[in-house]
């Protein structure tokens, strides 16, 4: 049974900031949410893996992937619903998924934690501190907070929602770089990281879980591919990091819709275990196909690049 715990000038506190700031502040929040959704940290990752510091990338989505993952293994056992749900004075500005029921939780996820504020937190103090600049860790802290505000202001989460969140992406954080520490075995290393999320396929019953386990399998597979197959170097040059990135998008929802064609939206939205393992394994391949086999497409473009070079330097 869902449980509504927690303190009354949450509430209060969200009823009051949506009725003070309006339609700008609402806009405001939505912008900054979009910092801790799906596709802005597929780009985050994509740029550091694909393009800045692979070894980093692998490092910062280890930890999201984490977080992600474990996040909604407590929700389903803190059963907290959101707060417009439990609340009639509280407006939903934002839905997980627009194209859901408000109600239903399958689609929408569980309040506590915030998923929005642990993957930030979890992201972008993770890439500040692997390019070691101080500037760039104090900017990635003020966005952590913004993110994690915007989630109360939107009415999605509770303060505590948040709070809670942060605490859980700093953990993933400091865990995973401690188990990439101190494990040299890569293998091992993903094997101890995906034990502790086996659990949630006996109890949770939201997407967010399936999603973040299928890419977390993937994210192990496309790397221990990539290092023994592919090999591909990052490059710090504007050309090749739009071409990576803008590839890396498209694939990214080219799978996404491609993948979902042989089933049909009810059965993808129904919620059953089968509607879950389908995600699971969409995922999987979706982020194996982003770290393992795209990076493949660098080598044939920069053999392509060279062999143009020399052609136009031996015409000259």
């Amino acid at each position: 049974m869902d449980s509504v715990f927690g303190f009354v000038w949450e509430s209060e506190l969200i009823v009051w900031l949506q009725d003070s700031l309006g339609r700008a502040g609402a806009a405001a929040a939505s912008f900054l949410s979009l910092f801790g959704e799906e596709l802005t940290l597929v780009a985050v990752l994509g740029f550091l893996y694909w393009c800045l510091d692979k070894r980093l990338g692998i490092r910062v989505g280890m930890s999201l992937l984490a977080a992600s993952a474990w996040n909604p293994m407590l929700k389903n056992i803190a059963l907290r619903p959101r707060p417009y749900m439990a609340d009639p004075r509280i407006r939903c500005l934002k839905a997980v998924d627009a194209d859901a029921d408000l109600m239903d939780v399958a689609a929408q996820g569980y309040s506590f934690h915030s998923g929005h504020s642990a993957s930030a937190a979890a992201t972008y103090p993770a890439a500040a501190a692997g390019l070691k600049k101080r500037w760039i860790l104090w900017c990635s802290c003020g966005l952590v907070f913004l993110v994690g505000v915007s989630r109360f202001v939107l009415g999605v989460h509770y303060p505590t929602d948040v709070l809670a969140g942060w605490v859980l992406g700093i953990l993933a954080l400091v865990i995973t770089g401690f188990l990439e520490k101190h494990i040299a075995n890569r293998p091992l290393l993903y094997l101890i990281l995906l034990l502790t999320i086996v659990p949630g396929f006996f109890y949770c019953r939201t997407n967010d879980f399936f999603s973040a386990a299928g890419m977390m399998a993937g994210l192990a597979l496309g790397d221990l591919f990539e290092r023994k197959y592919v090999n591909f170097e990052n490059t710090r040059r504007p050309l090749p990091i739009l071409l990576r990135l803008a590839g890396g998008i498209a694939l990214f929802f080219a799978l996404n819709t491609l993948l979902k064609l042989p089933f049909s939206k009810d059965f993808l939205e129904s919620g059953t275990g089968a509607a879950f393992a389908v995600r699971a394994v969409r995922y999987l391949i979706v982020s194996f196909g982003l770290i393992g086999l795209y990076p493949m497409a660098f080598g044939l473009l920069s053999r392509g690049r060279s062999d143009s070079e020399k052609s136009l330097k031996k015409e000259n």
